[in-house]
Parts: structure tokens; C-alpha cells; sequence
């Protein structure tokens, strides 16, 4: 005769949680509710909600950020492609990495970036624009996107490459910190600037990794729309069917 067992409660509470995560309950990049809450939610023990998000951290579905709480990743397979490209954005050294700064202006601020940035339709930004390429050939677009305020004081505006990367040279510039990226990954066909400098025939989509880089409060920094060519990208997920 089989027996089934009921899970531990912490585990009833991870897959809860779990699920929450899943059905955009609590998005990636923002926090899960504090310890106090889950107990008064659940109604269970402090040392059951600890064991849960504990074990929560160990897959990769939450993370700790000193100051800031326990953060959401998401899936934790495509978290991990993600925060690549996210930490590849804030990181790169113009001066160093291959590829070359293609343009540096002002100008209207997109859609996408304008809601990201809690902006106006019609305001201007700062776009530092870099191609990012791998023997010869471009692999990659990054625009990144800058309120006024923060180019003020820094030498974001230089045509010139920076040395170091966007994030030490705008904390050391401005005093303030970088603490979480979230993504918003979308395909949409580019636009004629984007294509030719990707080397993409009419009507090649290309996958938009949206980069929003913010402090501790929430408030976006910077955003950087990471393109790359959707016939030159394989992708790979996998996740459990409960």
C-alpha cells in the first residue's frame, strides 16, 4: 500500500510563495513581504517563514540585499541569463571592451524608457550608445538612457569612451548607489539605426533586453535597452511543473 505524506509547512509555504512569484504577484526585483507579514499572512511561525524563504534563497527564486530586504529573482534558470546581461550593462569599460561607443546625444526619450524612468512623453534624455562586437562582427546594441539630472556633474555626455564602467563613474560623480537591476525582456522589429548597425536584413526581430538599474528606494537610475539579433541568439529554459 502507498502513503502519501503532506509536505513540512515551510515547504507548503515555499511553493506559495513560489507560485506568487510565478503569477506576477510579486514581480522580480521587488521585495516579498517582511518576515512579520508572511506570519500574520500564513499564519504560521516565525521559524517556518525563516526555513521557507531560506530554502527559497538556496534554488534561486529569492536573494538578500543588505538594506534593501529579500528580493524577488524569478525563475531561477532565466534569472541567470538575465542578470548576465544586466551586470554586463552596468560593468562594461567602453575603453576596454570590444566593440566601439557609436553615439552620444540627447534625445526624446522612447516609450519603454519614459515609464521605466517615471518620465514625460515628451522630455530629453541623454543616450550613450554603445555596439558591442566579437571578431568583426556586432553581437550586441546597448542604449542607455540618463535623466538630465543625473548627466549633471559627471562626463556622461562625452563622445569620448569612459574608463570604468557607467555605474563607478556616475557613484563616484553623484553619490549615489546602484543596489538592483530589473529586466523586461520583449522582440520587436528595430528600428533602421539599430539594424544597420547590427547587420540585420529587413525584417530580422531582434530580442530587447529592457536594463532598469535603481537605488535602494526603487527609483530608477538609468535604463539600457540591450538588443540583440534574434537569428544569432539561442535561448534555453527549463522549469517545474508542479
Amino acid at each position: 500500500m502507498a502513503y502519501e505524506v503532506e509536505a513540512p509547512k515551510y515547504v507548503r509555504l515555499a511553493q506559495t510563495i513560489q507560485r506568487r512569484i510565478e503569477d506576477g504577484t510579486y514581480p522580480p526585483g521587488t521585495r516579498v513581504p517582511s518576515e512579520n507579514q508572511l506570519v500574520q499572512s500564513f499564519g504560521m511561525s516565525r521559524p517556518t517563514v525563516v526555513r521557507a524563504l531560506e530554502l527559497l534563497k538556496r534554488d534561486g527564486w529569492l536573494e538578500s540585499r543588505q538594506g534593501y530586504g529579500t528580493i524577488v529573482r524569478g525563475r531561477p534558470e532565466v534569472v541567470e541569463q538575465q542578470d548576465r546581461r544586466g551586470r554586463e550593462a552596468l560593468s562594461r569599460d567602453e575603453s576596454r571592451s570590444s566593440g566601439r561607443l557609436v553615439e552620444v546625444a540627447e534625445v526624446p526619450v522612447p516609450a519603454r524608457v519614459a515609464s521605466a524612468l517615471g518620465l514625460p512623453k515628451r522630455a530629453k534624455v541623454l543616450m550613450r550608445r554603445f555596439l558591442a562586437e566579437e571578431d568583426g562582427e556586432a553581437v550586441e546594441l546597448v542604449s542607455t538612457y540618463f535623466p538630465a539630472g543625473l548627466v549633471e556633474g559627471t562626463e556622461l555626455a562625452s563622445a569620448d569612451a569612459l574608463n570604468g564602467s557607467v555605474r563607478e563613474h556616475v557613484e563616484a560623480r553623484k553619490k549615489v548607489r546602484y543596489d538592483h537591476v530589473m529586466e523586461r525582456v520583449s522582440a520587436r522589429l528595430p528600428e533602421s539605426s539599430e539594424a544597420e548597425l547590427l547587420g540585420l536584413p529587413d525584417g530580422v526581430p531582434v530580442l530587447s533586453i529592457l536594463v532598469i538599474a535603481c537605488d535602494a528606494s526603487g527609483q530608477a537610475l538609468q535604463v539600457s535597452d540591450v538588443l540583440l539579433p534574434a537569428d544569432r541568439q539561442e535561448l534555453e529554459d527549463t522549469y517545474r511543473l508542479n
